[in-house]
């Protein structure tokens, strides 16, 4: 919803389901301490110290309604003095980047000898080189980022990994990735193969058509 829309229609609501972290302070959520609620206003999904804010919503009636931070401010005019902090380079929205990206899907990711984990990857147009990791394609921060510059491509997968699986390595640091299938498996390997050697798509057309 635009800034002027806020409070006066109802908004989409985030399912609980897309995001692993408060979309507010970036506070991970977790059974005990961190409880999801909703701000009737955008519909973001906030931890209780993000939603403790009420305001008079239009399309409720004017009934008071819990609200983030941010939808309090905007619909009752009150400002907080505070500067926004700068973003830093892993506060970059995943819905802002996957929006914007030269590829983006879920991947298995291992890191050493940790289990396969879930992953949502993307790798943003204004940095092709850069692979972020986020734990859901909603979330607001990113757990991780690999420049991909330098890295070398392994894609023949071991009887240990998953099927479809690669790897990016660079000295000590080792990347493992698994796609669900081998379509997409190359699709990314086709970003990637270009992104190690600091090319990016767009360079890549542009050869094509010279």
């Amino acid at each position: 919803l635009q800034n002027a829309e806020l409070g006066k229609r109802a908004p989409r609501w985030i399912r609980d389901n897309e995001v692993t972290m408060c979309m507010k302070c970036k506070e991970p959520f977790n059974a005990l301490t961190r409880r999801r609620h909703h701000c009737r206003a955008c519909g973001h999904v906030v931890c209780w110290k993000c939603s403790d804010y009420k305001a008079h919503l239009e399309y409720d009636g004017n009934k008071l309604n819990k609200v983030c931070k941010d939808c309090y401010h905007i619909i009752t005019g009150c400002t907080d003095s505070e500067e926004k902090k700068k973003k830093g380079i892993l506060e970059i929205e995943s819905a802002e980047v996957s929006g914007n990206s030269v590829i983006c899907s879920f991947l298995q990711y291992m890191e050493k000898s940790k289990p396969w984990q879930k992953a949502w990857c993307v790798i943003p147009k204004q940095e092709a080189l850069v692979l972020y990791m986020y734990g859901a394609p909603q979330d607001v921060k990113a757990l991780a980022t690999i420049p991909l510059l330098g890295y070398t491509v392994d894609d023949t997968p071991r009887s240990a990994d998953l099927p479809h699986s690669f790897k990016l390595t660079q000295s000590k640091s080792v990347h493992s990735f698994a796609a669900d299938n081998e379509e997409l498996k190359q699709k990314w390997l086709k970003v990637i193969h270009l992104a190690v050697k600091g090319e990016t798509p767009e360079c890549q057309n542009e050869l094509q058509m010279n």
